[in-house]
């Protein structure tokens, strides 16, 4: 990625909802929890923050109401790095979510309560693009930020529009969620007119079949059907130029956690790594696709970029709550060494 103006790093404004997220403390679930753990939380606060914390310049813009809740969250986004001076204040309340721990034997479950939060109800015209996007040459969203309402869906439009008027490359991350599409729109109807202008994206299969319809094999293997899948988006995704995905696969009793990266008509493949414990599963998605972000800001070669975001997925699962509290020396050394039980002193 290229450099606007002469600025001497190259810098990233990321879009889409503030959230607090609940956790049922001890694993215990909804029906049994006597407490909760917070979280502050948002594929693209996700993304954000590991960005920050890896020494790039990460803004973000999203719209929360004025209360302590929405400040204290603020706060901690600035303590990681992340540039908050866009952020935009209305509306009421603060998207909540509530989670609880799953297991080898049952998946964790999540409850959405997002429903006339300051996000949802932005409006078209609520934010002034151009000055926001001033000094920025990457602007990063998800299907999160398009899911949640018609109106917030429309801003999305608007603020691409504005991206692609100021020139910007412009990522974004699938991030489909069944149970947020309820205003009426299905999937299909929205999100492929916001994906088209995608110089880069993240996505999963299953996202790329509703949004699509694409369908991949499912007799072959991950990296097949990726190419697969590949050869079909382009065509509907003219601008796209870098694809990744994250993939776990079972074998035997261990779980693989692997990346696949298509740029330039050639594909890349991180071998991966085991993961013998999860910790929190939850935000590893945004982690992945803040390390291919890492890796194209910094002009990686695309090995090396699918390894790094590959590395930084993995860790992310060994840590609770959403952001991937992490360095670039830990995800380089899990690079050159596998996971490690030892303990640094």
């Amino acid at each position: 990625m290229q450099k606007r103006d002469g600025k001497t790093a190259v810098r990233l404004a990321a879009f889409g909802e503030f959230l607090l997220r609940l956790h049922s403390n001890t694993g215990k679930r909804f029906s049994q929890s006597d407490g909760y753990i917070p979280y502050y939380a948002g594929a693209e606060a996700n993304v954000c923050v590991l960005l920050s914390r890896l020494g790039m310049q990460a803004e973000y813009i999203t719209r929360v109401p004025d209360n302590d809740l929405a400040a204290t969250g603020i706060q901690l986004l600035k303590s990681h790095g992340v540039g908050t001076g866009k952020i935009q204040y209305g509306g009421d309340r603060l998207g909540l979510y509530f989670t609880e721990s799953g297991n080898g034997i049952r998946p964790g479950r999540v409850i959405y309560d997002r429903a006339g939060s300051s996000f949802a109800t932005l409006q078209h015209g609520d934010i002034a693009w151009q000055p926001l996007l001033e000094e920025v040459d990457v602007f990063h969203w998800s299907g999160v930020a398009a899911a949640l309402s018609a109106s917030s869906a429309a801003v999305c439009r608007e603020a691409l529009e504005a991206a692609l008027d100021a020139r910007l490359t412009i990522s974004s991350d699938f991030n489909y969620r069944a149970t947020l599409w309820k205003y009426g729109q299905h999937p299909s109807a929205v999100m492929p007119a916001l994906l088209q202008h995608s110089d880069l994206t993240v996505a999963d299969l299953d996202a790329v079949n509703v949004y699509y319809n694409i369908e991949t094999d499912k007799q072959l293997p991950l990296e097949q059907r990726f190419q697969q899948c590949h050869e079909q988006l382009r065509r509907h995704m003219p601008r796209l130029k870098t694809l990744a995905m994250s993939f776990r696969k079972v074998q035997g009793n261990q779980m693989i956690y692997f990346g696949a990266l298509a740029q330039d008509e050639q594909y890349y493949f991180a071998e991966g790594f085991t993961i013998p414990q999860v910790t929190d599963q939850i935000g590893t998605g945004d982690a992945f696709t803040a390390g291919i972000l890492f890796g194209m800001m910094n002009n990686y070669p695309p090995q090396q970029t699918i390894d790094f975001a590959t590395a930084c997925g993995t860790l992310k699962q060994s840590i609770h709550g959403d952001w991937a509290l992490i360095n670039k020396q830990e995800v380089t050394e899990l690079m050159l060494n596998g996971p490690s039980g030892r303990i640094v002193r």
